[in-house]
């Protein structure tokens, strides 16, 4: 007998993201991306910064989520690269980032195919936010890692595009009457170093920045979406365009509360950073409890006294 589709709803709740969707906004998007990639840009410059403050080596490194190769272009001789495996989910960018000279696996994020301990260095640029299983992305990715193998990513959080997210949900609901899915969901910054640790990462560190862009009107800013391959890919979206009225009438929500004296209007993107290493006995462990040789007290210069004990009034 067979099986009854489960409901659009239902698939949303297992799969939020269509991954098929994901893929072909990035090949449509391959052809133009040098005009729209500046954003890639600067997060592959700030997640690659930090390699400067490492004082080791990555040899074999893995750009997961390569887009156009902004990350090998900011990497430069930074970390020691001698070899860098450039991958991404769509084959055009796959073709685009191959320009640059390193050897590019067009690849699913979801299901690397990479043996254990192939990596010194992972790096991700903006890519895992369109990951279904982000746990079971992180574990691929730390076995993929040598011991002692560092991990460094950055991916879109909660804040990001706020302005024009709000706009378009308050235009659907007075024209449309109802509102369609378009906020994809974002795992908080305080569940990441969580999800870190269960994937068996060590040393965690997660962190934000936000970057603020000006536009002339939000249609330059969709423009510049469309041409990044990051429009809504939700399982559950609505598959036929938004209604003129409804992106109107968003567009004058979008201006009439963000823009400047100038009429530029303001978009958000909250970035977070991953860090963390695959484990090694050589790294840092936290002390046992009580394990500790000096007193609080002697360290604080103070005397010490019992929970019960008060201090007597002067």
């Amino acid at each position: 007998m067979a099986k009854t589709p489960a409901p659009a709803h239902q698939a949303a709740v297992h799969a939020p993201f269509d991954r098929r969707a994901v893929r072909a906004h990035r090949d449509r998007a391959a052809a133009g991306l040098a005009e729209h990639d500046f954003l890639f840009r600067e997060v592959a410059d700030r997640l690659t910064d930090r390699l400067a403050d490492i004082t080791r080596r990555f040899p074999r490194a893995l750009d997961l989520g390569c887009h156009g190769g902004e990350v090998a272009r900011a990497l430069g001789s930074r970390g020691g690269v001698e070899t860098l495996i450039q991958c991404d989910l769509s084959p055009a960018l796959c073709r685009t980032a191959r320009a640059n000279g390193h050897m590019t696996v067009c690849a699913d994020e979801e299901a690397l195919p990479f043996g254990r301990a192939a990596f010194d260095l992972v790096l991700s640029n903006l890519s895992l936010h369109w990951v279904n299983d982000l746990p079971g992305t992180l574990v691929q990715i730390r076995h993929c890692l040598k011991p002692d193998g560092l991990f460094l990513a950055a991916l879109f959080a909660g804040q990001t595009l706020h302005e024009l997210r709000d706009s378009l949900l308050e235009a659907e609901l007075a024209v449309a009457g109802g509102v369609s899915p378009r906020v994809s969901p974002i795992t908080d910054m305080r569940d990441l170093a969580a999800l870190l640790q269960r994937a068996g990462f060590a040393l965690p560190v997660v962190d934000s920045d936000t970057i603020s862009v000006t536009y002339s009107d939000p249609f330059r800013l969709m423009q510049d979406l469309r041409g990044m391959g990051e429009t809504n890919a939700l399982t559950a979206r609505p598959r036929s365009p938004t209604r003129r009225a409804v992106l109107f009438d968003a567009v004058a929500r979008y201006s009439a509360r963000h823009a400047d004296a100038d009429g530029r209007v303001p978009a958000t993107f909250q970035v977070v950073y991953l860090t963390a290493w695959a484990p090694h006995e050589s790294q840092q462990k936290p002390l046992r409890p009580g394990s500790a040789r000096t007193r609080l007290a002697d360290a604080l210069g103070t005397e010490e006294r019992s929970a019960g004990e008060k201090t007597a009034p002067d």
